[in-house]
């Protein structure tokens, strides 16, 4: 799969979800919901995130800010 730059993916290899920052080589870029690190993902290794996965991941970035533990 080769999902679309600014798309809401789900890694499956590690359960993580991302916005797709780009393509570099055979690799998909994924970058934490709310800022971070960017990560390389085989495609074979990428899907959509579903509505629930997004929303679980924009809960626990507003609860880490609310925390202070993001700026």
């Amino acid at each position: 799969m080769k999902p679309s730059v600014g798309s809401v993916a789900m890694d499956t290899r590690t359960g993580r979800v991302g916005i797709v920052m780009g393509h570099e080589g055979p690799y998909v870029q994924l970058r934490p919901y709310g800022g971070g690190r960017e990560w390389d993902v085989e495609p074979a290794a990428v899907r959509d995130a579903t509505p629930a996965e997004r929303l679980s991941a924009a809960t626990a970035y507003a609860n880490a800010r609310s925390r202070g533990e993001v700026p």
